[in-house]
């Protein structure tokens, strides 16, 4: 896969305004439609749409947060070191509560209350996704493995919340 920070011309940072990148991503669609190659060389038209394809498969990596975490850590030549460290066990603990309570609402076809749940856990993502922000600023270019590892855990728990909330659309869109 094409480093996603380079196909869209952005420092590898976790930290990314997602207006400016979402702008930077059209400018880069317009600029590379196919109708601005039609009349050309079929190799500078295979190009162009590979170089299309490379900034729209970036573009959802780096809006994405997880993603965006996966793609940095791979910039800066932490994929596959070692094992991805667990979330903390209190975290571990409340997200078990959290799904027992989503399961009680499915259970009792309480769309209101599911919803409610939703949105409690999109406040906790985003807090997540802040405290994760902070965490790679941390790292700085040439990380030492000692600070690798509260990256990792907040990632895990972000995870955590991106299942939970897949979870609860789903309920959502059995309730409806």
């Amino acid at each position: 896969m094409t480093d996603p920070f380079s196909a869209l011309g952005v420092a590898p940072r976790y930290d990314l305004d997602l207006a400016a990148l979402e702008r930077q991503h059209r400018a880069l669609s317009r600029a590379l439609h196919p109708d601005r190659y039609a009349g050309r060389a079929p190799a500078e038209r295979r190009e162009a749409l590979g170089r299309a394809i490379a900034v729209n498969e970036a573009w959802r990596v780096l809006r994405d947060p997880v993603a965006r975490a996966e793609a940095l850590l791979e910039a800066l030549g932490l994929e596959g070191r070692e094992p991805e460290p667990a979330a903390s066990p209190e975290f571990l603990a409340q997200m078990m509560e959290e799904r027992e309570t989503l399961a009680e609402a499915r259970a009792a076809r309480d769309l209101p209350r599911v919803r409610e749940l939703g949105r409690a856990m999109r406040e906790k993502e985003s807090a997540l996704v802040g405290v994760l922000g902070e965490e790679f600023e941390k790292l700085g270019p040439h990380p030492e493995p000692a600070r690798v590892a509260p990256v990792l855990q907040k990632l895990a728990e972000l995870r955590y919340c991106r299942r939970y909330l897949e979870e609860a659309s789903a309920i959502e869109d059995d309730l409806i």
